[in-house]
């Protein structure tokens, strides 16, 4: 997958290792996490990570230790069922102890295999039941604007969620409002739990659907933690634009494993010890992955 010829300039060495860290962190701490929970979602996770690395990492306005910080970027996840991979970087920030990580969906834990504002810092939207997210979005944006705020909303949408109608009509009153700082990134993986999104039902073509519903639509590698970083900066900066902005990130489930890559059973599972600690060797080894 190409890049745009605007993201040439390209990011430093020093950053673009370190967001690469920041997604084998993610990785490595869905492993551990699940391991306490006995069951979770390392596919869906994994497909992700660069995804949450840059936008927890090298985009996202936020202030260390203050999760309702009016002037902070909102991140929504459609996909609410890969939280155990947000938690950590939420954790990272100081929105909540590191310690609560330990306890992840234990009796009591406010940290659950959904994500739930009412329970957890640094989580805007409670999430699980697939297509609501964009729709709160929406309102978020458009929330901001009302009271003169200038801060982005991210929204993480699953590809099989483009088959909920609520999605569509959420983008259609995104396009009306012209709501310019509102960002939708769509995990392109090609799986939902019943198979391939094509099998189940094809959602294609989706950037000509973006555009017809009067989206800025934009292509990129989401595993590439250089063209994404720069291109969420981009549409970050660019004052003059009047539409929401779809990006397509094209991922692959279960990157980073390649037993996970080749088998879309990997969709919720759990790791025996043994394949555990080969998991863990393999992720580490492929380190950025590109």
């Amino acid at each position: 997958m190409s890049s745009s010829p605007s993201l040439a300039n390209g990011l430093s060495e020093a950053e673009t290792r370190r967001l690469k860290e920041l997604s084998l962190f993610v990785r490595t701490e869905t492993v551990r996490l699940i391991s306490i929970a006995k069951v979770g979602h390392y596919s869906s996770v994994f497909s992700c990570a660069e995804i949450f690395a840059v936008l927890y990492g090298g985009v996202m306005r936020l202030m260390r230790a203050e999760p309702k910080w009016p002037g902070r970027d909102r991140f929504l996840m459609g996909k609410g069922h890969a939280a155990v991979g947000l938690f950590p970087l939420l954790a990272e920030w100081d929105f909540f102890p590191k310690e609560w990580l330990d306890s992840y969906t234990r009796l009591g834990s406010p940290l659950g295999d959904h994500p739930d504002m009412r329970k957890v810092p640094g989580v805007d939207f409670s999430s699980g039941s697939i297509g609501h997210a964009l729709s709160a979005g929406v309102g978020m944006a458009l929330g901001g604007r009302l009271n003169g705020q200038d801060f982005d909303v991210y929204v993480l949408l699953g590809d099989g969620e483009m088959q909920e109608g609520q999605v569509w009509a959420a983008a259609m009153s995104a396009a009306h409002h012209r709501l310019s700082h509102l960002v939708a990134i769509v995990d392109r993986n090609r799986y939902q739990l019943d198979g391939t999104v094509e099998d189940v039902i094809d959602i294609e073509p989706l950037a000509d659907k973006w555009r017809s519903f009067g989206w800025d639509v934009h292509d990129v590698d989401g595993h590439d933690v250089e063209a994404l970083t720069l291109l969420l900066r981009r549409l970050k900066s660019e004052q003059v634009r009047e539409k929401p902005a779809c990006i397509i990130a094209h991922t692959m489930k279960g990157k980073g494993v390649g037993f996970m890559e080749a088998e879309p059973g990997w969709h919720l599972g759990f790791l025996a010890p043994s394949d555990e600690e080969k998991v863990l060797a393999e992720i580490r080894a492929r380190g950025g992955l590109q």
